[in-house]
């Protein structure tokens, strides 16, 4: 009889580890973490003592396994418009070397984000490198690829090999000069910009075999924008793994929309997988210009607010077996840096003004010290970890099953999904639903 209860016991702890391992990364972009640290400014834990290193805190104490960093090409220190210095832009391949080494030393995941210029790059602004600028469409390929692979083959030999790599911030509309648009429209280069983003995904396979390539995209709520986009790619020959979606509800709408355009790419895409791979939320002050959406009956600029976005933008990944990842945008925010001549204006230290959607309280011009942010819930830092656990938690129904009366259960795949199955047929998803 103990012989006999025994298997099951092992079936579930083997269940229980395998769910808990499939491929689910939480984090963020912490691209501004050491000039943070540079400045002297020092973040708090939630007693309010001293962090002595951040990355390793998120890890070990919150969970987090994986972070991202962006890289320029010769950061310039300026403003996408060009009218402003901006401290933010200073990520060369030296310090992205650095910070990926201390992320790959803390056990996490590094994802890398190049951006293929000089400066911010997004949906309106897709401005080539000062030093790249002229070339042919053929040219600006090959020097995108060798700039990649160059920039890898040092990643390498510095401990700091990506695990992921997005070719390209936010690139719908547009690369290196090379304008498209996400819909027919005439005068779009796409011959020309397929080809920036085959040598830039070439380079990534040959260098780092084992990362996974995102595709990052900037209209999570628009589906008709994202099926005729990513099928250029596909039908255009680029090789990549993952659909990476910025999104902030104040730009792109509520979670309903949301949700519809993921059901769409789990439809229309269903060999890849999707990762937030930017989203942030206000916390305090709700900028007068600069959004397209008031959300705050449903998510108020506060604490509170923050905290109940993140949960809910969680619980509502959940659901979507072909999402996994979630990076939350900026989290290490915390004012402009200790020493700045105003806490939340310009200055030449970290930022040039403070955006508001971090996760600690910045402290003020004569203070360095951090408070995290702590919702009535609780911190969103922990608060992460929940999306790690969205496979495990719905073998809760398999188990139960299980328990009465069933020999046997077992994991299966359908090449896409794992599912758990009793000897008797009945079948569960690791969300815990029954599905036949």
């Amino acid at each position: 009889m103990k012989r006999i209860l025994l298997l099951p016991l092992l079936l579930f702890a083997m269940l229980t580890a395998s769910a808990e391992g499939v491929g689910k990364y939480v984090g963020g972009d912490i691209s501004l973490l050491p000039q943070y640290e540079k400045a002297g400014d020092v973040y708090l834990d939630g007693n309010g003592q001293a962090i002595p290193d951040l990355i390793t805190w998120l890890v070990q104490e919150c969970g987090w396994n994986t972070f991202r960093v962006r890289l320029f090409v010769n950061p310039n220190r300026m403003s996408n418009d060009g009218k402003s210095i901006d401290p933010a832009v200073c990520q060369d391949l030296d310090y992205v070397t650095a910070l990926g080494k201390r992320i790959k030393a803390a056990g996490a995941k590094f994802m890398l984000d190049f951006h293929y210029s000089d400066t911010w790059v997004d949906a309106t602004h897709i401005q080539a490198p000062a030093a790249w600028k002229g070339l042919s469409d053929a040219a600006m390929a090959q020097k995108l690829g060798e700039y990649t692979t160059d920039c890898l083959k040092h990643l390498n030999a510095n401990n700091a090999t990506p695990d992921f790599v997005q070719v390209g911030n936010e690139i719908m509309y547009g690369l290196c000069d090379i304008k498209v648009a996400p819909y027919d429209r005439s005068g779009d280069n796409w011959n020309g910009y397929l080809g920036l983003l085959k040598a830039g995904c070439n380079a990534v396979r040959a260098q780092c075999p084992k990362a996974q390539i995102i595709i990052h995209t900037d209209r999570p709520s628009n589906s008709g924008y994202n099926t005729y986009y990513y099928n250029k790619l596909i039908n255009g020959g680029v090789d990549f793994d993952v659909i990476g979606l910025s999104y902030y509800p104040f730009w792109h709408e509520n979670l309903s929309k949301l949700k519809l355009a993921l059901n769409s790419l789990a439809t229309t895409f269903p060999s890849k997988k999707v990762q937030i791979v930017e989203s942030a939320y206000y916390f305090q002050y709700w900028p007068s210009s600069g959004i397209n959406y008031d959300t705050r009956s449903i998510w108020p600029a506060s604490v509170d607010g923050q905290y109940k976005f993140v949960k809910d933008l969680l619980d509502a990944l959940k659901n979507y077996p072909q999402v996994e990842g979630y990076s939350y945008w900026f989290p290490e925010e915390a004012g402009c840096g200790y020493g700045a001549s105003d806490w939340t204006g310009y200055t030449d230290v970290v930022l040039g003004a403070w955006i508001d959607r971090g996760l600690w309280w910045p402290g003020e011009t004569t203070k360095k010290e951090h408070w995290p942010l702590k919702a009535e819930a609780g911190m969103v830092q922990y608060l992460m970890k929940d999306f790690l656990s969205a496979d495990a938690s719905g073998i809760t129904n398999a188990k139960t099953a299980a328990k009465s009366g069933a020999a046997t259960v077992r994991t299966v795949t359908d090449g896409q999904h794992i599912y758990i199955e009793k000897a008797d047929g009945q079948r569960y998803t690791l969300e815990g639903k029954q599905i036949r």
